[in-house]
């Protein structure tokens, strides 16, 4: 507790710099979000900043806000003037809602991508598919993007419901649906991930043989995997708060994401400081209820090392998938690389896919492909450089979550753009700006995902067994938790890039990255969005390049296993004793239960 509350201090108070860290004149940006149209002259910033005390400095003013908030006193808008306390609670209450309902369509989505899984292994007995790439498209489509199509199509066109506004349950269907279908896609790939080896436990084999029904048997192997996906599952609960804020912007959703942007580009600071509180509060209270529920489930098997592992040895399968996907896309870009991102022809403006122009033209009649052709090395090289500093960051920090939970508790609340607002003031705008507004955030769903399998890893019973003989800490971890964990992370973190692609992109899309006319994937569809009606080609090509990113990764992500090693001899630290405990075994012998109690 001590440690979060001093993550949440350095937090705050970070954001009460932030006028002073952009170096910019925090009276003149009050002033602008008060009143564009009056002149900055001395006299009236030297009033606002005697209004608002500017002149005492960034600590006098933060010291001034925390003994408010002792009080209950949040202080009063910079802008409006109105309290700030009862304007964020109405927004942090319309937040709520909206993540209630996105997360039961993010549930009823994974229940979707799980069935398949669930229904063969419950029939065959142990016998478990994963789903297939079309979950990886459904998870790879952007936010905005899909906010966008349904308001435009569902809402505009059809008028089947409502697209603008906050004024009833209708009012949430669309906006839920845009947040709660690609979080629900990446949960359900992270539970497909683990119950082919739940049904793989003799529990589950021993129930199939004794003809109990499937169903049961698909019901317990769901609660077998839930404790490892609980704290990730918590995670998006809070993204789908503080996260929503290019939904809540194209639906006009008076949400906490939407405020809490709006007062970090006026630089409201009471605003900024009590919407953030309010996030990591709930980030705390939403991360603790699922490492409670995760306990809860596991029951006395976790303090008793009485698990089975749910990531064993298996053989390498062939993949075709990924390098069908990895041609097509490197087939796209190898085919925009020929062609000239920059070449204007405004008699060409918004044509349609043509022999010239295969994938179009945008509103300045640059070509489609070319652009995204050109930018599909700055897009995905971030990507990829960010996913996987986030996957080294994420396991070491994992190794230690007394140290990382609350720090990934308190990361996670920080919602990307946000993030990106804090390196802008801080580094200033430029191409790396919005990669490393990402990385100071994609690392906590890794870290806590590895800190969730190493509670369960430690409590198995080839663990325990293995620390019987006398294997030490070092030598339980290089050789029985590491080699479990890396693969189902790794392909956590494989499944997760798309994602970073798309908060890159999201960031682009509000104008925190790459300027004009650099054709980065995220202003290409900043860009063709306001022409979504007349010219869908233009915003469906980048959206199509990153919903196949996303098929690539998780159909790549299927084939990071661990391996099946033959049993070799150790000398010295590595015990023979201690080797035959190990859950890689003998080829003849994959159960690692077996391999211990041989050993012993």
């Amino acid at each position: 507790m001590l440690w979060r509350a001093v993550v949440t201090a350095v937090l705050v108070c970070g954001i009460g710099l932030l006028p002073w860290l952009s170096r910019t004149d925090p009276a003149l940006t009050v002033l602008r979000a008060r009143s564009a149209e009056r002149t900055p002259t001395p006299e009236v910033l030297a009033a606002v900043r005697d209004q608002l005390a500017l002149d005492n400095g960034p600590l006098a003013l933060l010291g001034r806000w925390l003994g408010g908030l002792v009080r209950g006193d949040a202080g009063r808008s910079w802008i409006s003037g109105a309290e700030v306390a009862p304007s964020v609670a109405q927004a942090f209450g319309v937040s709520l809602l909206l993540m209630a309902v996105a997360l039961g369509v993010a549930l009823a989505t994974a229940a979707t991508v799980c069935a398949r899984t669930l229904w063969l292994g419950a029939r065959h007995g142990g016998v478990g598919r994963r789903a297939g790439s079309g979950a990886a498209l459904l998870a790879a489509l952007p936010e905005f993007l899909t906010a966008s199509v349904l308001a435009a199509v569902v809402g505009v066109h059809l008028g089947w419901l409502p697209a603008l506004g906050w004024y009833g349950p209708r009012w949430t269907v669309l906006p839920a649906l845009a947040l709660g279908l690609p979080a629900g896609a990446l949960l359900g790939r992270l539970l497909d991930d683990m119950l082919p080896g739940a049904f793989a436990e003799p529990w589950a084999l021993a129930a199939a043989a004794r003809g109990v029904p499937g169903r049961r048997v698909a019901r317990q192997a769901v609660r077998r995997c839930l404790p490892a996906l609980l704290p990730n599952a918590g995670l998006f609960a809070v993204g789908l708060t503080g996260g929503a804020v290019a939904v809540e912007q194209i639906f006009d959703i008076p949400g906490l994401g939407r405020a809490t942007l709006q007062a970090a580009i006026a630089q409201d600071l009471p605003v900024l400081q009590a919407g953030t509180l309010d996030l990591v509060a709930l980030a705390a209270a939403v991360n603790l209820l699922a490492r409670l529920g995760a306990r809860l489930l596991t029951g006395p098997a976790l303090r008793d090392g009485a698990l089975q592992s749910l990531h064993r040895p298996q053989p390498p399968t062939p993949r075709t998938a990924p390098l069908l996907y990895g041609a097509l896309l490197l087939g796209v870009v190898a085919l925009g690389l020929a062609r000239d991102p920059l070449a204007l022809d405004t008699t060409a403006r918004l044509q349609p896919p043509s022999r010239s122009h295969p994938l179009g033209t945008d509103a300045l009649g640059r070509d489609v492909l070319a652009r995204l052709g050109h930018g599909a090395f700055d897009t995905l090289a971030l990507a990829l450089a960010v996913s996987a500093g986030a996957l080294v960051a994420g396991v070491l920090l994992g190794l230690v979550p007394r140290l990382s939970a609350p720090l990934a508790d308190t990361v996670n609340a920080v919602p990307p753009v946000l993030a990106g607002l804090l390196v802008t003031a801080v580094a200033g705008t430029h191409a790396a700006t919005p990669a490393l507004a990402v990385a100071a955030v994609a690392w906590a769903p890794l870290a806590t995902h590895t800190s969730a399998l190493l509670r369960q890893e430690r409590a198995t019973t080839h663990v325990s067994a293995t620390r019987g003989l006398g294997a030490g800490r070092l030598y339980l971890l290089r050789h029985e938790l590491l080699p479990a964990v890396l693969p189902p992370v790794a392909r956590h973190a494989l499944v997760r890039l798309p994602g970073v692609a798309l908060a890159l992109a999201a960031l682009g899309f509000l104008g925190l990255g790459a300027q004009p006319p650099s054709p980065d994937w995220g202003l290409l569809l900043a860009e063709n969005q306001p022409y979504v009606e007349r010219a869908p080609w233009a915003l469906l090509a980048p959206a199509a390049a990153l919903a196949l990113l996303g098929a690539l990764a998780v159909t790549a992500a299927g084939g990071v296993r661990r391996p099946r090693l033959r049993l070799r001899r150790r000398t010295g630290a590595d015990s023979p004793a201690a080797t035959a405990c190990s859950p890689r075994g003998t080829a003849n012998s994959p159960d690692s239960s077996t391999a211990a109690r041989e050993a012993m």
